[in-house]
């Protein structure tokens, strides 16, 4: 069964038409790329797959199961999200901020346990956030900040992980890192999906990609036959030149 569905899937996407439905499955061990120039709705697809907007029309499945009939802690369990930008609503640190992925699986009240601080530890390290464990959030940069996010996720654990931009603000190391990381996530069998803005990264990572036209059309499918030229000039209305190096295929701005 796959983890996520979207079917006969319309976004809504204020002052545009309704497009091509959606109709797509992204299966445990998959990690998918959504790719689009500013405004294609991107975002919203994503919030939408998440169960925090509303669709036009079609429905969203979560393990077989409408996501708008689930309740909110076995999607907070299920599924995590990780946001292009977000507020701090409260004065945090660090460890305190990265724990909170384990809130879902709490009772009201309940303290927690030896299992949550050790995955709490194990995302603060995965992340290079142990010498920042004790300083506040707001304190942080904006990368960092980021990681912050990433880690909270992890300690989450869900089945399913959206992401929106990832790699915003992460130079070039730690956007290796986190793509590392969603790739190891979806090896273990969790599905990803994951917006993305940096075409070669996509092409890199992601075993299956859906391109997002910004007049509401859209195709989706394995990386492979995503990934021609054709397609992604027409995306981006920009022509692109393709090379190889090692092995890979490398897509750059002709002009």
């Amino acid at each position: 069964m796959s983890v996520l569905e979207a079917s006969g899937l319309v976004i809504d996407v204020p002052g545009r038409k309704d497009g091509r439905p959606l109709d797509f499955a992204i299966e445990p061990g998959q990690l998918w790329g959504v790719l689009g120039p500013n405004g294609a709705g991107k975002t919203t697809l994503l919030h939408t797959l998440a169960g925090l907007r509303a669709p036009r029309q079609g429905q969203v499945l979560l393990d077989g199961e409408s996501i708008a009939r689930l309740r909110r802690r076995h999607l907070a369990q299920a599924l995590g999200v990780i946001f292009q930008e977000r507020q701090d609503g409260f004065p945090a640190t660090v460890r305190e901020t990265v724990l909170i992925g384990r809130h879902p699986f709490l009772s009201p009240w309940q303290q927690e346990g030896a299992e949550d601080l050790r995955l709490t530890e194990a995302a603060l390290t995965r992340l290079e956030l142990n010498d920042l464990s004790e300083r506040l959030v707001s304190q942080l940069s904006g990368g960092e900040r980021q990681r912050v996010a990433i880690a909270t996720t992890l300690t989450q654990a869900p089945r399913l992980w959206l992401a929106d931009e990832p790699t915003n603000h992460l130079d070039l190391r730690h956007q290796v890192a986190v793509m590392s990381l969603l790739a190891e996530q979806a090896r273990n069998g969790r599905g990803v999906l994951l917006c993305v803005h940096d075409l070669n990264l996509a092409a890199r990572w992601c075993d299956h990609l859906l391109l997002l036209y910004p007049d509401g059309e859209a195709c989706w499918g394995a990386a492979k036959d995503m990934l021609v030229p054709e397609a992604l000039e027409r995306l981006y209305d920009q022509p692109l030149m393709v090379a190889e190096v090692n092995g890979a295929r490398v897509f750059v701005p002709s002009n």
